[in-house]
């Protein structure tokens, strides 16, 4: 919404939350997420043709709306049918039905374009448009706009996206709803890039684009292993395989696993579609690319484990990064929070350091992890677990190291005064693969990283 405020003059771009604190941190220079370049871009449309806004205008700004974008969470249900796989869309149901209120008695001549920015299951508009009418808005239609962008990438990627997808009915009211959100996009998109589909295909190549990433993603850390037991190097395994046009270097790099708000979500959400409509070898085969992820994981902490002599009790380990990945404070789906919790289930004591994730939302991803596996004798992160500020500090005095965010800051530290500060042995663990295996072997680690014997 900044990004088209920003591009699209003589629009006016009003956001809407129920969340009043919310509202007031993205009327401040604080904004309630971590993103690079974000806030200049605020900060020259804030009061000019981009407004955050609270929901006592909801009504009034909803009428007014040409274009009323809904983006909402749709994570994975925890309860009922489909309960750890389908996608959880009550908040785009309420979402619906707030929007169809203040609609019913407005202007019926105007055409009112509801356009789906949140990633949902295939026929998510029929429910949505099903919805609007059941409640007496007869003129209005539902686009397919998914987001690809990538957090820590966000403004680069709207900058210059690879394509804009809009998904719409084939019917001449579905082609003018296209029409309409087309010419905000083509205010800075080239005309090539700006797609249209039907709104099934639309919805389902969102689900289909992050399963394919994350697919990549499972397949190169399967690569690490056969790298580790064989003496391979992934990295320069990576390097020629992504020399090979039909495939490319991108998302060719090893990991502790994915995480993140998107993929693991959007294939467990593309894995019930599969099996509500009887694909179930289909469904199996994208349950691999999470079960691959999950292994990764599992196995990165039992290596940490097994390397410190089969027991962490009592040691301090510091863990660098806590966020999915750089560049943003989120933590949805993170790598680090299973890692942690493994370890705080053999009662090692966490020292942990991330430039942008807070205490608070560090003890609760913890907390939730512990208490979603763990059944008995649960481990108390207040107890085991510091939140530190300063990266120094969070080494001094461990026994390990344990890399989980590629940080670029991380890529800087003196690591020569960090082993002078730690027991003996120290012990060193890139799950992001950032730093280099024999320097660090040379002042004194014993250092594992991924993908390298």
């Amino acid at each position: 919404m900044a990004m088209m405020a920003k591009m699209c003059p003589g629009i006016q771009v009003t956001c809407i939350d129920i969340n009043e604190a919310r509202v007031a941190a993205w009327n401040s220079d604080n904004l309630p997420i971590h993103e690079p370049g974000l806030l200049p871009i605020v900060q020259e449309t804030r009061g000019s043709s981009l407004f955050f806004v609270g929901k006592d205008k909801f009504d009034e700004t909803i009428v007014a709306a040409d274009l009323i974008f809904v983006c909402v969470n749709t994570p994975t249900k925890k309860h009922g049918v489909g309960a750890g796989r389908a996608a959880d869309l009550s908040y785009w149901e309420m979402a619906a039905r707030a929007i169809a209120a203040p609609l019913k008695d407005a202007d019926p001549a105007k055409l009112r374009v509801i356009v789906e920015k949140s990633t949902v299951p295939v026929h998510t508009a029929d429910a949505v448009a099903s919805v609007l009418e059941s409640a007496g808005v007869l003129n209005a239609e539902v686009l397919s706009n998914p987001e690809f962008l990538a957090e820590g990438t966000a403004i680069k990627d709207l900058t210059a996206p690879d394509r804009v997808l809009i998904g719409g009915q084939q019917t001449e009211r579905g082609f003018a709803a296209i029409e309409t959100l087309a010419k905000v996009y083509r205010c800075w998109v080239p005309e090539e890039r700006v797609k249209t589909t039907n709104v099934w295909s639309a919805e389902l190549a969102k689900l289909i684009a992050n399963g394919m990433l994350a697919q990549r993603v499972s397949s190169i850390n399967t690569v690490a292993q056969i790298c580790e037991a064989t003496g391979a190097d992934v990295g320069e395994v990576s390097m020629i395989v992504g020399m090979d046009s039909r495939i490319g270097s991108k998302f060719l790099q090893p990991s502790v696993g994915f995480g993140g708000s998107c993929f693991q979500k959007d294939i467990l959400s593309l894995i019930y579609i599969c099996q509500s409509k009887g694909l179930d070898e289909v469904a199996e085969y994208w349950h691999q690319v999470i079960k691959i992820n999950d292994l990764q994981r599992a196995r990165f902490s039992k290596t940490v484990i097994s390397s410190m002599y089969n027991t962490v009790a009592r040691k301090k380990i510091c863990m660098l990064g806590f966020a999915f990945k750089k560049d943003t404070g989120d933590t949805r789906e993170t790598a680090a929070m299973y890692v942690g919790r493994d370890l705080l289930e053999e009662r090692a004591v966490l020292s942990i350091y991330d430039p942008e994730v807070s205490k608070e939302q560090m003890f609760q991803d913890l907390n939730e992890a512990i208490d979603g596996s763990i059944k008995e004798n649960k481990p108390s992160v207040d107890e085991l677990v510091t939140y530190e500020t300063d990266p120094y500090e969070a080494a001094a005095g461990a026994h390990a190291i344990i890399i989980c965010t590629e940080w670029d800051e991380f890529k800087a530290l003196d690591y020569t005064r960090i082993y002078e500060s730690m027991m003996r042995p120290a012990f060193m663990f890139d799950g992001r693969r950032i730093l280099d295996k024999k320097t660090l072997e040379d002042i004194g680690f014993q250092t594992y990283i991924i993908g390298h014997a």
